[in-house]
């Protein structure tokens, strides 16, 4: 997806500075569909408010530089709307910790089965967080009740999944990689 349909996205959800819209992407609302730095939304909304699909105004500030805030515009709402009707490529799942557990076998076990832990201690946390939310918003419109189910589930089976095949990792830690012989050769 590219940044002018994220930068008009968050700003179907309200005006926002480029900053603002980072932080959606970083760690709000957002921030669990797509990442978006800030070398992609700045030149994404300059070119929104050219095409005439976003609008901009300054916002003054005491002792600093007035704040650019963005608003989405009618022909921005259209333009959001047909890129939201093309077909989304497949998911992609980016993990630091897949790719720790890549190398396990020149980790201590110890090591891994903490990561592992952690890991299931970490989606435990984002399912109370979505329960909360559910509970503190159960007039919700059905696309946000869906988005949370769906991560629900997602967090449960993967804690579920690691919880329950975590020793067979933890004994393959000191295994050799296969062609890791052949590679030292």
């Amino acid at each position: 997806m590219d940044a002018r349909t994220l930068c008009l996205g968050a700003l179907e959800l309200g005006d926002a500075s480029g900053y603002e819209i980072k932080k959606l992407y970083e760690e709000g609302d957002l921030s669990h569909f797509y990442a978006v730095g800030f070398g992609s939304i700045y030149p994404a909304l300059t070119r929104l408010v050219q095409e005439g699909l976003a609008e901009c105004h300054e916002q003054p500030q005491d002792k600093r530089p007035d704040k650019k805030i963005y608003r989405i515009t009618p022909k921005g709402r259209s333009e959001l709307i047909r890129s939201l009707a093309v077909q989304p490529g497949p998911d992609k799942i980016r993990s630091e910790l897949c790719f720790l557990l890549l190398f396990a076998n020149l980790l201590p076990a110890a090591q891994i089965e903490k990561l592992i832990d952690d890991r299931i201690a970490w989606y435990r946390e984002q399912m109370a967080e979505i329960d909360a939310c559910e509970a503190e918003h159960p007039d919700a419109e059905a696309s946000a009740r869906f988005l949370g189910g769906l991560g629900h589930a997602i967090y449960k089976a993967a804690a579920d999944y690691m919880a329950a095949h975590k020793s067979e990792i933890i004994a393959a830690a000191q295994a050799p990689m296969p062609g890791a012989a052949r590679a030292a050769e």
